[in-house]
């Protein structure tokens, strides 16, 4: 066995005792302090980290030209979220945490950018009704899809599909977006609408327009006056069980626990998005950008053996703007995207469950004229159910002409 792979199975065993050591299987609801005897005032932190060890089949060079290794870590995510409930009408909350961590970005004294915690969610909510609510700041009731609303505590597959966070860096920070939301439910429907300000330093801030190709930097190109503002909403249709939307964060995987059967539909609007130069005037002028999403979500038991399935269908239509491409990340065109997971048979008091997965993403890219696909297949070792696990995942992905890429990741993972 070659020398590289030492550090990867190093990993593994310290990820496996890592998760033994939470204890328990009984989980009491993270660290929820009473603020009053019956306990309708309260604060609760929840708390999680992502260890990565990844291997790519990819051959990369660094800024000297030199060949970068093919097996890194990093910390995918390390997160502190507190919610308070301080009367029974108002909710307050705060998220924050780093995300993907690397040698690469690292600084010598922790200073560096992406060595920086940063807010991911503040926000604070007035409760309307007993089923409706509203509330503003930096927030995460998405519109689009059950997967942009993706928690990232409960996923079935190692990561999110990358391509349903279909914002991100574009009009908010890191999914987020500053405004207010309207959320609530009608009987069996459940709904998340919001108004929003887009963000003026995007990831295409440096982008040109030009006659055929769009870029996604209307309100830094066209002000605020033209391209502020975004609209997105979420409405899924509960059949069985009824999910909770007290926080906007959806489950990946019940393991079981539940028997839900979800249909939904999305939508964001921003209208003066992206820029395009126009042909005749030579000025740049807006396009809106729109994206509408459909999708499906099953998870259940499979009889009284302790098994059960997960599996989540999505099918979504982006308008960034005429031609637009960004990193191979971002296109205008359609993507249906598909995951299915099976949790094995056993005692449904055990402590140690698997989960094989397997995923798929095939996208139909304008600007190129050309597809790209992505197969995910991988498993989840529980050891207190999502709280302690390790998973695993090999995926192959291509993109047009290029040469495929295959990488293999395992991650550790922990949440109180």
């Amino acid at each position: 066995m070659k020398n590289k792979y030492i550090p990867l199975l190093l990993f593994l065993f310290t990820a496996s005792f890592l998760g033994f050591s939470q204890g328990a299987t009984e989980y009491t609801g993270g660290m929820k302090v009473k603020l009053n005897e019956d306990g309708s005032k309260y604060f609760r932190i929840i708390s999680w980290a992502q260890f990565w060890a990844q291997h790519t089949d990819n051959t990369t060079l660094n800024s000297t030209g030199n060949e970068e290794a093919d097996l890194n870590f990093s910390i995918r995510r390390a997160r502190i979220l507190m919610y308070a409930q301080l009367t029974k009408k108002f909710l307050i909350l705060t998220h924050f945490g780093l995300n993907s961590q690397n040698a690469n970005n690292m600084g010598p004294v922790g200073k560096s950018d992406s060595s920086q915690l940063f807010f991911h969610d503040v926000w604070g909510e007035w409760q309307l009704t007993t089923d409706h609510s509203i509330g503003g700041g930096l927030h995460y009731w998405n519109g689009i899809s059950r997967a942009n609303n993706q928690s990232t505590l409960n996923m079935l597959t190692l990561d999110n599909n990358r391509q349903s966070w279909s914002t991100i860096g574009l009009s908010d920070q890191f999914a987020r977006h500053m405004g207010v939301y309207l959320k609530g439910k009608f009987g069996n429907l459940q709904y998340r609408v919001s108004v929003n300000e887009a963000i003026t330093n995007s990831l295409d801030i440096n982008g040109t327009p030009t006659i055929n190709t769009a870029t996604y930097n209307g309100r830094a190109i066209l002000g605020g006056a033209e391209a502020s503002k975004n609209y997105a909403g979420y409405f899924d249709y509960n059949f069985l069980d009824q999910e909770s939307n007290f926080l906007p964060y959806k489950v990946g995987s019940y393991l079981g626990s539940k028997r839900v059967f979800n249909i939904g539909a999305g939508f964001f609007y921003h209208p003066n998005g992206s820029t395009i130069l126009d042909a005749q005037t030579n000025d740049f002028i807006g396009e809106d950008v729109s994206i509408f999403s459909l999708d499906a979500f099953y998870d259940a038991p499979l009889g009284d053996n302790g098994s059960s399935i997960t599996a989540y269908l999505q099918y979504q239509n982006s308008n960034y703007g005429e031609n637009f491409t960004l990193g191979q990340t971002y296109e205008t065109g359609s993507m249906l995207y598909t995951h299915v997971g099976y949790l094995l048979p056993g005692d449904t008091d055990r402590k140690v469950k698997i989960q094989p997965y397997t995923s798929f993403n095939y996208r139909s890219i304008d600007a190129i004229n050309d597809n790209a696909t992505r197969i995910g297949i991988g498993g989840n070792l529980y050891f207190t159910g999502h709280h302690s696990k390790l998973s695993v995942e090999y995926s192959n992905q291509k993109y047009g002409n290029l040469d495929a890429v295959g990488t293999f990741t395992v991650q550790g993972m922990i949440y109180l």
